[in-house]
């Protein structure tokens, strides 16, 4: 018989055998076996997921998450603006992340629950996207966040069911739904005329407020007031009973002008999110809502789309007090009882928005100290309007009914009832909070995200903040020191004059300026600034010769002459460079082209602001882009607030009588030319650093097409 070791080497089969599994094969069931659980080291460097359930590589990732996956500018576009609606639970994951498969289950469960009740869900792949983890200030794998309004939270608990229900439900204020009894019922749903809101209602037997509520009221904040009422507790039994409430199921209510009974109910054991939601979009404003701001008359009155889609608002031009409540309770009543989609019935107290009453009524006398009444029809966003007003006063009569519904009904047939018209300017907002409350605020979050960033952030986000600290005490620290021990003779060496000082300064400057000027003296006595547009695209830009670069302003049809002017003023000093081209860009045209060439050159962007008056779209007039064709980069100038260093500004002269001095004494200059004009501040400072080439660039891989 052969030994083991002759039988291996005289077979080339068990021979290979060995070489892979390190025996001659009599055990082949537990090699096999032990070849399906570990896949050999060479072959693939990872271990088996039917054993471990650990899927490291990226194309064995739960698909799970896919959906739910963010990139930079869907998060700043979509996601930001949207955390001002509901709140957004955010994961930072990434490959080879044990702890990040370790949450996986958790957060699973979690956010399919979470998003059932309106909670946003986002995934950022911190491998495919650094860009947006940097941002969001996320330095490690795996970190939790939430975002509301705008503004990062980061999650620092147990990664459990109980405590991410419990994070989000923090986020949200707190005082988003207030709790009902029988003693507070009535004041509660008293206040719709105060806030201007129908209030809603929810009873249930549960002793804490769901979270479902609370996301519903965050959401619907701006337009209904939220309250809770506990069935199961003492004290609640005389609400319960004048409003015939099952205790056993869940009810709805939305209370709206009259507080006696309901204006609309839904009942269900169980209360779905798209339930709620039909419902509250359904009774989002009173019947007779009051106008307080531009937003609610642009949605209670939109503009006209079509013949079809025609929408009249009927409108109560009114005061306050028991003088005014007659005809108002009728006009009330009246409204009630026409209900329609195509009529919206609102009222506007003309002491509050003097200007909208006076463009209806023009100032006529005989509806001094009364109501009258408007049938309005919005033409456009720009405020125009086609309207008729009742020729005599609203008192609320029945012939006044029959007068107000006679012309509605003929409305339906003939559009041109509406013969008059007139430009509106936009309403006063009269229940924004005073500034100094709003500074108050602000103040307070400020406070209250450094309390927790001092508690909660990491070293690497402090540091910067320490160092900066421990740098200013160092030097404070130091220069007392120095002072202190400093030899009093070095007191006697007196520095030079301030006459002295001051010619040697002007010595120095007028000969630098000299020196450049002589090296950059422009050729002519205007400056050439084209316009780009598709038609010279290629020839200004993508074909622009090596060396050669564009200097483009953005601007806009509003700000075109006033920042052309201060442009011309700022780079006429550069014309005598014959490698620079100057020009504009119609920001109404090529916004597309703008922002995406931005995209480029967007570092960590900061979060709009809901208060900020472009918050879906910024205003890029005075931004300058040099641009270099040839080597596909460009410089950005980004232009300065209007009220940094206004002394320095210069003037509407300045620039008519250096360049056309027979323009000199026509100027106009006004402060908000002025401010205009201030967004190009510095822009010569730029173009110097330009020339020397010490701006940082920014490289796109081509020129995109402009349409």
């Amino acid at each position: 018989l052969l030994s083991p070791a002759s039988q291996i080497l005289s077979s080339e089969e068990k021979r290979a055998h060995f070489d892979r599994y390190g025996d001659a094969g009599e055990s082949q069931g537990y090699s096999q076996h032990q070849h399906r659980q570990f896949h050999h080291f060479h072959e693939g460097f990872y271990f088996d997921e039917s054993f471990f359930h650990f899927p490291f590589n990226s194309e064995r990732r739960d698909t799970s998450d896919e959906k739910y996956l963010l990139h930079f500018s869907h998060y700043v576009n979509e996601i930001v603006p949207d955390s001002f609606k509901k709140p957004y639970l955010i994961k930072i994951t990434s490959d080879w992340c044990f702890s990040c498969i370790h949450i996986e289950p958790v957060w699973k469960e979690v956010a399919q629950e979470l998003e059932a009740l309106g909670v946003g869900i986002g995934v950022v792949h911190a491998g495919y996207e650094r860009r947006l983890a940097h941002h969001l200030g996320a330095h490690s794998t795996p970190s939790l966040l939430g975002l509301l309004n705008g503004k990062i939270t980061f999650f620092h608990n147990a990664v459990v069911r109980e405590n991410l229900r419990q994070f989000v439900e923090n986020l949200l204020p707190g005082n988003l739904v207030e709790k009902i009894t029988d003693k507070n019922y009535i004041r509660f749903l008293s206040n719709w005329k105060k806030e201007n809101k129908p209030h809603v209602l929810l009873f249930d037997h549960m002793p804490a407020v769901p979270l479902l509520y609370k996301l519903t009221a965050f959401a619907y904040r701006d337009y209904l007031s939220f309250g809770y009422v506990y069935v199961g507790l003492r004290g609640t039994e005389e609400l319960s009973s004048q409003y015939n409430i099952n205790v056993y199921t869940p009810t709805m209510m939305i209370f709206k002008e009259h507080i006696d009974k309901p204006a609309d109910v839904v009942q269900a054991r169980d209360m779905k999110k798209q339930l709620i939601d039909d419902f509250l979009s359904q009774n989002k404003f009173l019947m007779v809502a009051r106008l307080t701001n531009q937003r609610l008359f642009q949605e209670l009155c939109p503009v006209k789309k079509s013949h079809r889609q025609r929408k009249h608002c009927v409108v109560l031009l009114t005061g306050e007090g028991d003088k005014f409540a007659k005809a108002y309770e009728a006009f009330l009543t009246f409204a009630a009882a026409n209900t329609k989609d195509t009529l919206k019935f609102v009222h506007v107290y003309t002491d509050r928005q003097p200007e909208f009453a006076d463009a209806l009524l023009m100032d006529e006398e005989k509806y001094r100290g009364k109501s009258a009444v408007v049938i309005l029809e919005r033409r456009n966003n720009a405020g125009k309007i086609a309207y008729k007003t009742l020729e005599e006063a609203w008192q609320g009569s029945k012939e006044d009914n029959f007068i107000l519904l006679d012309l509605l009904d003929q409305l339906r047939t003939d559009p041109g009832l509406l013969s008059s018209e007139t430009v509106l300017e936009d309403l006063n907002d009269e229940l924004a909070p005073m500034f100094l409350l709003r500074w108050l605020y602000s103040t307070l979050d400020y406070v209250s995200d450094c309390w927790d960033s001092l508690f909660h952030s990491n070293w690497r986000e402090m540091m910067p903040l320490l160092s900066l600290l421990f740098s200013a005490l160092f030097i404070l620290f130091g220069t007392v020191i120095v002072q202190a021990f400093s030899d009093s003779s070095d007191t006697r060496d007196s520095p030079p004059s301030e006459k002295e000082e001051t010619a040697a300064k002007t010595e120095k400057n007028d000969a630098s300026f000299s020196k450049e000027s002589n090296s950059r003296i422009p050729k002519k006595g205007f400056v050439e600034v084209t316009e780009l547009t598709d038609v010279n695209y290629n020839s200004n830009l993508v074909r622009l010769r090596p060396g050669h670069m564009n200097v483009v302003l953005i601007l806009s049809n509003s700000t075109k002459t006033i920042l052309l002017q201060k442009f011309a003023l700022e780079v006429y000093t550069f014309t005598g460079s014959s490698s620079l081209h100057f020009s504009f860009l119609s920001l109404d045209k090529h916004r597309e082209w703008l922002e995406y060439l931005l995209e480029f050159a967007q570092d960590a962007a900061p979060i709009p602001n809901q208060y900020d008056k472009h918050f879906l779209e910024r205003d890029y007039t005075g931004y300058v882009l040099a641009l270099n064709g040839h080597k596909k980069y460009f410089c950005l100038f980004k232009p300065h607030r209007s009220g940094d260093e206004g002394g320095t500004l210069g003037s509407c002269e300045d620039y008519n009588s250096s360049l056309h001095p027979e323009a000199r004494g026509k100027s106009s200059c006004s402060p908000g030319s002025r401010s205009i004009k201030s967004k190009l501040h510095k822009l010569s400072f730029w173009m110097e650093r330009l020339l020397e080439g010490s701006l940082q660039r920014f490289y796109i891989p081509s020129w995109p097409a402009l349409d």
